[in-house]
């Protein structure tokens, strides 16, 4: 992409995505994901209904009347963007690839994240990790993550989630919230998910487009593997054909819902033709 056409597609997402994480998802993102703790702040006299727990001894000792300390939540997390893009994201029948949906999220998640003093960092993986931006503050930080989001170009097409949750629990060590995005077009992983997970804060971020749920009759039609780069004939118009397909897709939607509830991960599937907002904003409100 030419670095005019790639400025002009940066500010276009981050006037769309920055007012959405200012206006829409402030209060939400903050009250989803705590803190690290409680930190003293300060000491005032007791009030009625104060929890006596709470109270300094000390300082009531001195003043000879009850003093109780103040805390605050310790605001300041590390937020990490675990993104996909293995050769899968280039596909979409109606508004937009998957591609293109995966930045416009991952820039409204980032942008939430800074307004929330949080730091945010982002893996990219294929079958392999392609890129590791460390977790930084900033807006030039969060539109470098954007540019990357729009005009990186991975080294290999295939997928490999373990692979990228592996160097994710090896390589951040402090507790952090991770935002795994993929279409999760691959199997396997579901012990390196419970892993990531029991260390970290994940959260599972799906993101599909409606003709990958079905097949239509068409007649005979080439189709090639994004990934892989093979090409196959398959005869659409046979029902047979189609009804495997479909019940291949219900079996994996049903595999997968059974990965994240046994990992204790939340997730959230937004398809390309539909407004990502409303399963975010379900999504924060649910934890």
């Amino acid at each position: 992409m030419e670095t005019a056409e790639l400025l002009k597609k940066v500010r276009k997402i981050e006037i769309k995505t920055r007012r959405l994480s200012k206006h829409l998802f402030a209060g939400e993102y903050h009250s989803a994901f705590k803190g690290k703790g409680m930190t003293f702040s300060e000491v005032r006299e007791y009030q009625y209904g104060d929890n006596i727990r709470d109270i300094d001894w000390n300082v009531t000792a001195r003043f000879n009347k009850p003093y109780i300390k103040i805390y605050e939540e310790e605001r300041e997390l590390t937020v990490i963007l675990i993104i996909d893009v293995s050769g899968s994201k280039e596909f979409g029948t109606v508004h937009q690839f998957k591609q293109d949906l995966v930045a416009e999220i991952a820039a409204v998640l980032s942008f939430s994240a800074i307004n929330n003093n949080d730091k945010i960092g982002v893996i990219f993986f294929s079958n392999k990790i392609e890129k590791f931006i460390p977790p930084k503050k900033g807006r030039k930080h969060i539109l470098r993550v954007i540019s990357e989001l729009l005009n990186f170009q991975p080294d290999n097409r295939e997928t490999n989630i373990s692979e990228a949750l592996r160097f994710f629990t090896n390589t951040i060590k402090k507790r952090s919230i991770a935002f795994l995005i993929s279409d999760f077009i691959d199997t396997g992983f579901d012990e390196a998910l419970r892993i990531a997970n029991r260390k970290h804060d994940v959260i599972a971020l799906r993101v599909y487009d409606q003709r990958e749920t079905e097949i239509p009759s068409m007649g005979l039609v080439k189709m090639k593997d994004a990934e892989s780069g093979r090409f196959i004939w398959v005869d659409t118009s046979n029902r047979k054909v189609r009804e495997n397909y479909a019940g291949w897709w219900i079996q994996n939607n049903l595999r997968l819902n059974e990965a994240f509830s046994k990992s204790g991960i939340d997730s959230v599937s937004v398809r390309t033709d539909e407004d990502y907002v409303r399963p975010l904003m379900k999504l924060f409100k649910k934890r």
